[in-house]
């Protein structure tokens, strides 16, 4: 079966409605912090004045709007999916930003050291909040339904956050752990993104499914392409150091892989991991070279290759309107690529 949907359904034009929405509903649904969600997204300033921002590309919400147009969902459906899932986004954000301790988000200080932690962290517990309810209220038969599924994708996205933490007290964390956790950390809620307007606009079981692996590979693809950058990104691009989960030691998908490739190099990447003193100005870059003599670079390159190559697949698989096919391959073909 073809999905078709109604031929006056843009999805950019949905785009710049969703943006719209992601305000008024900050304001109406979460009034006592929507001076922290808005600066958080980038559209007020510390002091609560409009600021030249936003939403940006807004991945997700643009994936749930391509979702939806595809199975036939009204706008009204494509903007609530395009919201709900940025709330979930920036409610990960927000608490991420606290339990990492980094001060900087999207170019400028992360909010919690300009407002706090605990208010950091209450404001993303309203969007979350706020998220369950834009669903509820959406003019759809399947609100429950599409409401369930994303309160399904916080729980993964949970238990991935907290596989995550605990890999920093491991040494032995494996390349396959590794993923199970990128694929609720960042995975889940791509790949809920990808069919949450389709399962408000009560799409068959298999372009509801078939949209979710699609997402579930194109999130893992993201992960893995944001490990990269967080060790060899441009820092003026990523708004990251150079080499900064190196200098966090952070356990990112290069890491892993070095670690268990064995030999000399990786017995010595482990002692810079295992002492806890402060590294040296030259301790980093050796460190990202003992990564990349382990092949740490190479693979994980060859897995953003292999789960882009499955998204592609995914949508072959599906027949879509070609518009929004050609859309979503495109996004797909960007991420090897991408620039935070």
């Amino acid at each position: 079966m073809t999905l078709a949907r109604t031929p006056a359904l843009d999805p950019r034009g949905i785009h710049a409605e969703v943006a719209r929405a992601v305000q008024d509903t900050v304001i109406r649904l979460c009034p006592g912090v929507s001076a922290i969600a808005g600066y958080h997204a980038g559209w007020l300033t510390e002091e609560g004045a409009p600021a030249v921002g936003g939403l940006g590309k807004a991945l997700r919400s643009r994936l749930a709007v391509l979702g939806g147009a595809a199975a036939g969902a009204s706008t009204g459906m494509c903007v609530a999916a395009g919201v709900a899932v940025e709330f979930v986004h920036d409610f990960s954000l927000l608490q991420d930003d606290v339990m990492d301790g980094d001060t900087e988000r999207r170019h400028r200080p992360a909010a919690w050291t300009v407002f706090g932690a605990p208010a950091a962290l209450l404001t993303s517990d309203a969007l979350l909040a706020a998220a369950a309810e834009v669903l509820l209220e959406a003019d759809s038969p399947h609100a429950a339904c599409a409401t369930r599924v994303l309160l399904k994708t916080v729980r993964a996205l949970v238990l991935g956050q907290t596989r995550d933490l605990a890999f920093e007290q491991r040494l032995d964390v494996t390349p396959e752990e590794y993923l199970a956790m990128a694929a609720g950390k960042t995975a889940a809620l791509i790949s809920c993104s990808a069919s949450l307007g389709a399962v408000l606009a009560g799409a068959p079981t298999e372009v509801v499914m078939g949209l979710a692996e699609y997402g579930t590979n194109l999130g893992l693809a993201f992960q893995l392409t944001d490990d990269l950058l967080g060790i060899w990104g441009d820092a003026q691009l990523t708004g990251k150091p150079v080499l900064a989960d190196l200098r966090r030691r952070k356990k990112s998908a290069p890491v892993v892989a070095a670690l268990n490739s064995g030999g000399l190099h990786a017995l010595e990447l482990r002692d810079f991991y295992e002492d806890p003193g402060p590294l040296s100005e030259t301790d980093v870059p050796r460190m990202a070279l003992l990564v990349e003599q382990c092949h740490g670079r190479r693979w994980t390159i060859d897995r953003i290759a292999l789960h882009t190559a499955e998204a592609l697949r995914c949508l072959s698989g599906l027949r879509l309107p070609q518009d929004v096919a050609a859309e979503l391959a495109e996004i797909a073909q960007s991420v090897p690529s991408r620039r935070k």
